[in-house]
């Protein structure tokens, strides 16, 4: 069985490496997702190779030599060893696995082991009641929004979500320490015009773990490095998703009085206009960690806010605008997610401040003008009583 699953990775390669980039359109990513996006390799794209007769002949004789294998057998052997991106790029490989990959049950089994809280009942309920059932969902879920939708009057549009659905996995050191679906409702007006916020936990509840509380910069680092959060938003009326993670940590801060452990998770939507305080939001993840008497870390605090480039909290109209956004919009590549959240974070932290030291320089500008002001309104006080 392993020579077989090798030949067949082999052939898997040698399809992609022959495609024409006309021709890599993967129907299991139909929205603007090709395979060799998908693929998660470090590698550059793949260069579209010349077709020659030998490589034809070859592709042709692998493909005679897979299509005698039994399709339970590659099903149940072979394609449920595979991850997402590589399951999509196998369905390029050929028409045969195209129909192979395409099993609702091998995205079900994807979907659960990438993220448990997708195994929810409810979280069930909104994929298998999506047009293309898991394998969409994943497409939403892991790829990034690249290009968000933009809405006419968008602050008076008032075809909002009217429930978002929150599924959120911690994993350290790649074993699974918290799982957790929470809903949240987006009708009220207490909602609407209160700063937005998800928490996952109660003020008194904590989740117990077995990871060391970290004592020096040196083990929170290991945090930095170990720690891994999904957020996915999902819309259950529009039947979308999006990943407000940036999977690994972008910043951990201990509290040197109380000894808290704060890691944070974040990324970067475009919200508004061009100059507006809302041209870039982040999604903000705040992880907060207590130490337990046997000096193990219990996670107390998990939540979720969006903060304009002035440092401000959205409320919940607000950000509700901005993640409908992201949800209806372009997704692009999957690949390197974790460079390009951080690239994404870091150019909006370079915007915040340099916003930040722009309104403080007209700010400067204005009290200078004031004082001046004051200054000839005095002289010309004292002026005016010397000549009487």
């Amino acid at each position: 069985m392993e020579k077989l699953t090798n030949f067949l990775h082999s052939y898997i390669n040698l399809k992609l490496q022959i495609i024409r980039p006309k021709h890599r359109k993967n129907p299991l990513f139909s929205k603007h997702i090709n395979a060799n996006t998908m693929a998660g390799s470090s590698t550059s794209p793949l260069q579209p190779a010349l077709c020659t007769p030998d490589i034809t002949n070859v592709d042709q004789n692998i493909a005679a030599a897979i299509s005698t294998v039994h399709p339970d057998i590659i099903e149940t052997h072979i394609l449920t060893r595979l991850d997402g991106p590589t399951l999509a790029s196998a369905s390029c490989a050929s028409t045969h696995f195209r129909a192979l990959a395409s099993q609702e049950n091998l995205w079900t089994n994807i979907c659960h082991s990438t993220w448990p809280s997708t195994s929810s009942p409810r979280v069930q309920h909104v994929i298998s009641n999506s047009s293309n059932g898991s394998r969409s969902f994943f497409s939403d879920a892991f790829a990034l929004t690249t290009d968000p939708a933009s809405f006419e009057n968008s602050s008076e549009n008032p075809d909002l979500p009217s429930e978002l659905i929150s599924a959120v996995d911690i994993y350290y050191k790649k074993e699974l320490i918290f799982s957790k679906v929470i809903e949240t409702e987006t009708l009220s007006a207490w909602f609407k015009c209160s700063p937005f916020r998800v928490d996952l936990l109660d003020p008194k509840e904590a989740v117990s773990t077995r990871i060391a509380h970290p004592d020096t910069a040196d083990t929170c680092r290991d945090l930095e490095e170990d720690m891994e959060l999904s957020w996915i938003v999902i819309d259950p009326i529009g039947k979308r998703a999006m990943n407000l993670s940036s999977q690994r940590p972008v910043n951990v801060h201990r509290h040197w009085l109380s000894g808290e452990v704060q890691v944070k998770f974040a990324s970067v939507v475009a919200g508004g206009k061009s100059g507006a305080a809302t041209e870039l939001v982040q999604c903000g993840v705040v992880v907060t960690c207590g130490e337990s008497v046997r000096g193990e870390m219990h996670v107390r605090e998990v939540s979720l806010q969006v903060e304009d480039m002035d440092g401000m909290f959205m409320n919940g109209r607000d950000s509700l605008v901005i993640l409908k956004r992201g949800l209806e919009g372009k997704r692009g590549k999957g690949k390197l997610r974790e460079e390009r959240r951080k690239n994404e974070v870091a150019e909006f932290l370079e915007r915040k401040r340099e916003r930040k030291e722009r309104k403080m320089r007209r700010e400067g500008a204005l009290e200078m003008l004031c004082v001046a002001f004051g200054v000839l309104a005095v002289a010309s006080s004292g002026l005016f009583l010397f000549l009487r």
